[in-house]
């Protein structure tokens, strides 16, 4: 039983997945957002590979907790990708986890282009995890 974490961002999208046992997150890929089409088309691909029982998307509270627009695009694409995917969708505050990604590439020493590449999926691998740690299956 996986579940798959999104890490939606208006230029790039960061995803990754569960094992079977929903204790540990692995990054899958960070996709360029070009257009929904091919967004959905991309995280699609990832789905029927994977058969996740839910799909875990952050979402970008303010530091107060209160919701911005960001909020709002991310419920949208959380929408659109209900045309693609029919099983459960769930929302994670996912503050922090893009300076949690950021310290974890300044750690491993990653820089230049291959930072930029993993930063979102690393991104989607902290918010899947913590989703995972609140919720042991």
């Amino acid at each position: 039983m996986r579940i798959i974490g999104i890490d939606y961002g208006d230029a790039r999208v960061g995803i990754a997945v569960s094992d079977l046992l929903g204790i540990t997150a692995q990054g899958v890929k960070t996709v360029k957002n070009t257009g929904i089409k091919q967004l959905l088309g991309e995280i699609k691909a990832v789905i029927n590979e994977y058969k996740p029982e839910k799909i875990v998307i952050g979402l970008p509270k303010n530091m107060d907790g209160s919701e911005g627009f960001r909020v709002d695009a991310t419920r949208d694409f959380a929408d659109k990708l209900k045309t693609v995917y029919k099983g459960e969708i769930v929302f994670w505050d996912e503050r922090l986890s893009s300076m949690g990604a950021e310290r974890y590439l300044n750690e491993t020493n990653t820089r230049g282009k291959k930072r930029k590449a993993v930063l979102d999926t690393v991104a989607a691998c902290i918010i899947l995890e913590g989703y995972l740690s609140a919720h042991p299956m």
